[in-house]
């Protein structure tokens, strides 16, 4: 049923043009606002390409804290509050989870690099990073398992993701300076398909027509 757009309503027909699933998984329809994906996606793929390009060696690592403000204020508490309003408007399961997730991520690098990766002796810095990572290995796994049921462009992005964490798992572990740079280059990639991905929302729902493909899957 069609309601009118002054309240904010977006006919069910023109969904999939304007780059809004025709329906949500286990989600009843309701009015939608607007839509937080890409500030979730831009607040993470311009954080992600920053730290990478300095994990790739793009940027000296002494231009790391340039990071920290992006991670802090954009990939962190904008990507969160993007989670949320998905919560809230759109009751999007897997975008919910995934922005606040990795919003939680941004806030959790910002403080462990300004406050507690000081206190990790030396020895055991390497193995402590890298367990952390692995952590957010995991989560991306399952992420990208979910990705599948939504559009081609998601699926890139977490691919891409799922690489870059595994590899910069594997780099912490080993002390391998060779595996962060591909892991850095991985990310940037990462970074562009979600640039994409964001661009695609924005343009399509302006546009009120597909101008960035996403290729929907489900």
């Amino acid at each position: 049923m069609t309601q009118e757009r002054g309240r904010g309503v977006v006919p069910p027909g023109e969904r999939e043009v304007v780059g809004i699933p025709e329906s949500r998984v286990g989600a009843p329809e309701i009015n939608l606002v607007a839509d937080p994906a890409p500030l979730g996606l831009g607040g993470f793929a311009a954080t992600t390409f920053l730290l990478s390009l300095v994990n790739a060696g793009v940027l000296d690592s002494t231009a790391e804290p340039v990071v920290l403000p992006l991670a802090l204020l954009y990939g962190g508490i904008a990507q969160i509050f993007a989670g949320l309003w998905e919560f809230r408007n759109n009751r999007n399961t897997f975008g919910a989870t995934a922005f606040t997730t990795y919003g939680a991520f941004w806030l959790t690098f910002y403080f462990l690099v300004t406050r507690f990766a000081a206190e990790i002796p030396e020895d055991q810095r390497a193995v402590a990073i890298g367990t952390y990572l692995l952590a957010w290995t995991v989560f991306t796994f399952y992420m990208w398992i979910g990705s599948f049921r939504l559009n081609g462009a998601l699926v890139a992005v977490f691919t891409f993701l799922l690489a870059t964490f595994a590899v910069l798992t594997l780099g912490e572990y080993a002390g391998a300076e060779g595996l962060t740079r591909i892991g850095g280059w991985l990310g940037v990639i990462t970074a562009i398909l979600a640039w994409y991905t964001a661009a695609a929302i924005i343009i399509n729902s302006t546009h009120k027509r597909v101008v960035l493909p996403v290729w929907p899957r489900a």
